[in-house]
């Protein structure tokens, strides 16, 4: 006999989130046949479009079901993206490649649950019937992730090549003190030092640049201006709520001073511009992405670069992008190193 499952005495609704069509339609299907009324997605993106949707309509969902194992973001990341803005809602993670470590993360989470795949509609209602009941209604939102842009200050890079080495460390010093200079780094590449330079105006900005061009022993190479990426509505809603809740966390565990750290300029078709910034902007490796140059280049800082005298893994990963044309790493120097 097969076993019967509980049907909601009231219609409830799940959200899915999974990549594979197949595993989506069989969820739905169970699910409905059970009782439920879902909804289907193939990535983090779209779902968080979905939940504001249906919160904005009043309506919400009681539960959230996801994979772990995504092309966008992986559901670690969807679910610490979610559970910002809905602490309550009971969410339930599936997985055919799961592990210890993966459900103790997992399980960290408030109101969460663990399933590893394969499964029957049975034991998924049984998971969802172990989550303390919950809604994304308005009144359950906890918002506060945060509704600034994902950069706010009018910036640009400028990069620099040393014309008399004898200064190098004079003209360091003047540089990383001057105001107007958010950060300054002495690099190993086809450059000696590159600057982000922050100012209120575009007046500010020429003079700062003036600044830095009159340092004695100094040449600019270039000087590029921080561009807002055209996104998607919910592309950049997503990657808002990611940078407060994720993004800001990695940064901080990356900044420790033993951390190699190197600025990579990337070379873009401008078709692909909304696809590699927002593939590079996942990656726990990348700590800063910034689009220059009309959309055609992407300035980055990753961490966790490779042994000295080989090519570190997340080079080989960004030039594989699609949409990527070259990558060009510049090491960051120690003082120590100077």
């Amino acid at each position: 006999m097969v076993p019967q499952t509980r049907r909601p005495s009231v219609s409830q609704r799940v959200l899915i989130i999974d990549d594979e069509a197949e595993i989506r339609r069989n969820l739905t299907f169970g699910l409905t046949q059970e009782g439920y009324t879902c909804t289907a997605c193939p990535d983090g993106i779209s779902a968080i479009h979905e939940l504001h949707r249906s919160q904005e309509e009043g309506v919400g969902y009681n539960y959230l079901i996801s994979d772990i194992f995504m092309p966008d973001i992986d559901g670690l990341k969807i679910l610490k993206v979610i559970k910002s803005e809905f602490p309550d809602l009971p969410v339930l993670i599936i997985t055919g490649f799961g592990d210890e470590m993966l459900e103790s993360k997992a399980l960290a989470e408030y109101n969460t649950g663990f399933l590893d795949k394969p499964f029957e509609i049975s034991e998924l209602v049984e998971a969802l019937d172990e989550l303390t009941p919950g809604a994304t209604t308005a009144d359950e939102a906890a918002g506060g992730a945060g509704d600034g842009e994902i950069r706010e200050a009018m910036s640009a890079y400028i990069t620099l090549r040393i014309s008399n080495p004898r200064l190098d460390m004079a003209v360091y010093q003047e540089l990383v003190t001057m105001d107007g200079i958010a950060s300054c780094d002495a690099v190993r590449g086809d450059v000696d030092i590159i600057c982000v330079l922050n100012a209120s105006s575009e007046e500010e900005m020429a003079a700062l640049q003036q600044r830095v061009s009159e340092v004695e022993g100094v040449e600019v190479v270039s000087m590029s201006r921080v561009e807002r990426p055209k996104l998607d509505r919910d592309v950049h809603e997503f990657l808002n709520i990611y940078k407060n809740v994720v993004k800001s966390a990695v940064v901080q565990q990356g900044s420790r001073p033993a951390d190699l750290r190197s600025y990579v300029i990337i070379d873009v078709d401008k078709n692909f511009i909304q696809q590699v910034f927002t593939t590079l902007f996942f990656l726990d490796e990348v700590m800063v992405c910034d689009m220059v140059d009309e959309g055609t280049k992407l300035i980055g800082v990753i961490s966790q670069a490779g042994a000295f005298g080989k090519t570190p893994k997340i080079i080989e990963k960004l030039s594989h992008i699609d949409g990527v044309l070259r990558v060009k790493q510049a090491s960051i120097i120690q003082l120590m190193d100077m």
